[in-house]
């Protein structure tokens, strides 16, 4: 039999038409699914528009608390868009044959958290034509300026990861499936380019997806490294420290790894994708999330203990509203919650099956970003040199309607690019390409 002829025979196996079922079917609840998250758009537009209107005087920003949710969330889009370096990187460089399944799941959360990341920083700007102001009167010294590089370069790279791990499939779907509308084979023909498994395109495409998983480590460690710089170059209580950037890294780690664990158990579920993403799956990422708990419990306790010990000046008032003020709810349920409660439980075997690291996952991304509101809104209410005679507004952050709006209308953009690229593309790899010149379709790919 012919190569192309056992090609052909492996992939019209069950597992392989299994890994494309969702491209070519689209069910009922996928198209509900959309219709909810687009009515959430539309909210959102709506709030941006009299946000567009009248001005930031909508929100319920003022100059003492100047960065709301719309900084929190995109310190959080941030944070869990290094989960694209975690497993395209760290875990496929050190040749982890076991995160081979996720790995395109967590290259799309990262495309789409740092494409949000990028345009809630817009959203906050109030005027998004001063976007521009930023390139044509940039200041090298500014570490807004650090900010914008780094987070156009590592979109730029985090985009070309996943689109250079997708070119086989893509080329796979272009000749394979002709039960579809022809919108989508024109758009697999021009994203293919011209990719026919020739030995010298595998060789290529092997070296560049090498040299950008590498390339994607140092800008993944700058981009919440600069991030963090931005907080602790502004004189604040609470952000004046050194410890802000491992600070962000090794909590950026945890909640991306929390939200794979999220989408593995939903991509499964709806997907039909047991064999695939298996219990072992689910047994070896709670582990690592306990791992990265741990790390980042240990940079909690040492961001938070010398001011603690000192409790001198606005320091210490900051503390006390944490630990005991009006934030301190929100702080022990994210410390307890969404930190050392799910160390203990996620050490429990049974605790790491499917349904329950699910709900602990969730905790985890709500403490998360819950971190991200109270690193932002308690250090700007507590200015080192406050303004005489402000209004009673100025002293108080309740986010308003169309902030909500906004923000609620992020995560749906968040979950709209992720299901999209999800049902147009494969989210489990099918090509292997080996040494040489032989091509071969995984029948059981792990």
């Amino acid at each position: 039999m012919s190569k192309p002829n056992i090609e052909l025979q492996k992939f019209r196996t069950k597992r392989g038409k299994r890994l494309l079922s969702h491209i070519i079917t689209t069910s009922l609840q996928y198209k509900l699914w959309i219709v909810f998250l687009l009515i959430l758009i539309v909210l959102g537009m709506i709030g941006y528009y009299r946000q567009l209107r009248y001005g930031l005087v909508v929100t319920a920003m003022r100059d003492y608390t100047s960065w709301g949710i719309y900084i929190s969330n995109f310190v959080f889009f941030v944070a869990i868009s290094l989960v694209g370096s975690l497993f395209s990187s760290i875990l496929k460089l050190n040749k982890n044959l076991w995160a081979r399944p996720l790995t395109r799941i967590s290259e799309i959360i990262a495309v789409a958290a740092i494409i949000c990341a990028a345009v809630i920083i817009i959203v906050d700007m109030g005027r998004p034509d001063r976007i521009f102001f930023v390139i044509t009167h940039l200041r090298i010294q500014s570490p807004i300026i650090w900010d914008v590089i780094i987070i156009s370069t590592y979109l730029v790279i985090s985009i070309l990861l996943l689109y250079i791990s997708l070119l086989p499939d893509i080329a796979l779907c272009r000749d394979r499936l002709t039960e579809i509308p022809n919108w989508k084979k024109k758009l697999y023909r021009i994203t293919a380019i011209n990719w026919h498994n020739h030995p010298k395109q595998i060789a290529m495409l092997q070296k560049v997806n090498k040299i950008l998983a590498i390339a994607v480590l140092p800008v993944a460690f700058a981009i919440h490294t600069i991030t963090s710089w931005l907080f602790a170059t502004t004189w604040r209580p609470g952000w004046d420290s050194t410890n802000l950037g491992p600070y962000f890294v090794s909590g950026a780690f945890m909640a991306g790894a929390a939200v794979i664990i999220i989408a593995m158990y939903f991509v499964r579920k709806h997907l039909k994708l047991g064999k695939y993403i298996t219990l072992i799956h689910f047994d070896k990422m709670g582990k690592l999330l306990v791992l990265l708990s741990l790390v980042y419990l240990y940079f909690n306790i040492n961001e938070y203990l010398g001011p603690a010990f000192k409790m001198v000046g606005l320091e210490g008032e900051h503390i006390t509203e944490l630990f005991v003020g009006k934030y301190a709810p929100m702080y022990w349920f994210v410390q307890l919650g969404g930190l050392v409660l799910p160390i203990i439980l996620l050490s429990i075997k049974p605790f790491r099956k499917p349904l329950p690291i699910l709900i602990i996952s969730i905790f985890v991304v709500l403490g998360a970003w819950l971190k991200r509101f109270l690193i932002v809104i308690p250090s700007l209410q507590h200015p080192y040199l406050p303004i005489q005679g402000v209004d009673e507004s100025y002293l108080h952050y309740n986010p308003t309607w169309e902030e909500w709006a906004i923000t609620i209308s992020s995560f749906a953009w968040l979950l709209l690019i992720i299901t999209v690229l999800i049902k147009l593309f494969p989210v489990i790899p099918i090509k292997k390409y080996q040494q040489g010149s032989e091509i071969v379709f995984k029948q059981n790919i792990f």
